[in-house]
Formats: structure tokens, sequence, C-alpha cells
């Protein structure tokens, strides 16, 4: 346990929130370990004690830094951003932090919580697809539309294409139709 020495990130290496707080650190050029948690192995190690007294939310990430544990990727990222404000993540105008802001909680309140392994078992397999294209659909459609109006040559977005990319291509969806700004 890496608590006052290296950040140790609790991770699952599909998990897009454990992405975020992979993808902060590295820009930050932060150092640091990582616990794989298996959300599938033996039902989820995620709920196992141990895990559950690190992150009592039973999902990933966590990281353990500075003598504190932190959950939530979006939390996790603006404790990084406020104590190694080296390498910002984010624009210094305040309006423009506010629209990365924005986006994020799109993304992290408004997509991603929708598609999240026990709301799809609990939908069922057979209207998995059906559900997890119509709520991606709709929230990259607002994301195309929040971005539309702020992009310049680079959106705040392009770790998030990656993470697109591979649910169209494992899912066999065509989520991104008329959301230009989200892909390029």
């Amino acid at each position: 346990m890496s608590v006052i020495g290296k950040p140790l990130l609790y991770s699952y290496w599909r998990s897009s929130c454990s992405w975020r707080v992979r993808i902060a650190l590295n820009l930050k050029e932060i150092p640091y370990d990582i616990k794989p948690i298996s959300l599938i192995k033996s039902g989820g190690e995620q709920h196992y004690n141990e895990y559950r007294e690190i992150n009592p939310m039973e999902h990933v990430p966590a990281l353990q830094i500075d003598g504190h544990t932190l959950i939530e990727s979006l939390n996790i990222m603006h404790y990084l951003e406020e104590t190694r404000p080296q390498r910002a993540l984010m624009p210094q105008d305040v309006y423009k932090r506010a629209k990365v802001r924005e986006v994020c909680d799109v993304i992290a309140s408004g997509i991603q919580p929708l598609q999240n392994l026990v709301v799809l078992i609990y939908v069922g397999e057979e209207k998995k697809r059906e559900w997890a294209q119509h709520w991606i659909t709709r929230g990259l459609r607002a994301v195309e539309k929040l971005l539309s109006s702020t992009a310049g040559k680079f959106s705040m977005l392009e770790g998030f294409n990656s993470k697109i990319n591979n649910v169209n291509l494992q899912q066999g969806m065509e989520v991104l139709s008329g959301c230009k700004m989200v892909m390029e």
C-alpha cells in the first residue's frame, strides 16, 4: 500500500473511470503504481471486504495519495489539479474551466453510469445493446452541442475518443453519427 510514497491507483483496465485517472496521472507525469481490481473475476473484486474498506461504493477507481484515499474519477482529477498545478489539465480562464467541467459532468454523470456493468446486467442481455446505444448516442449528441460552441483546434476529449472508438468496435454500435465535434 503506497499511501505516503508513490500514489497507488486501484483500477480496472476496461473502466472508463479508471482511464480518466490514468490519463490525468500520465499527462501530469506523476509516477504511480496500479493495483488491478477485476470487476468480473469471482463476482468482482470490488465487492471484497478488503476493497470495500478502501472504496465503500465498491467500484473503481480509488487513489491513495499524500496519505489520503480518494474515490470518484473527477474528484481525483480535481485533487491532482489543485495539488499538482504543473502540467495543468484545465484552462486558466474561469469560463473555459467551467465549460470543461460541464462536458466532463455530462460524460461522468449522464453517459457513463447508464453503461455501468451493474446497470447492463439489470437491463438484461437481450436489451443491453439497445439500451447502451440509446443512452450513449443521446449523451454524445449533448456533448457535440456543447463542443460546437467552444471547441478550438483541439477539444478536451482526445483521450475520450479512444474509449468511444472502443465502444463502437466492441459492441458494434454506431453511436457517433451526427457527432462530428466529438470525433475531431
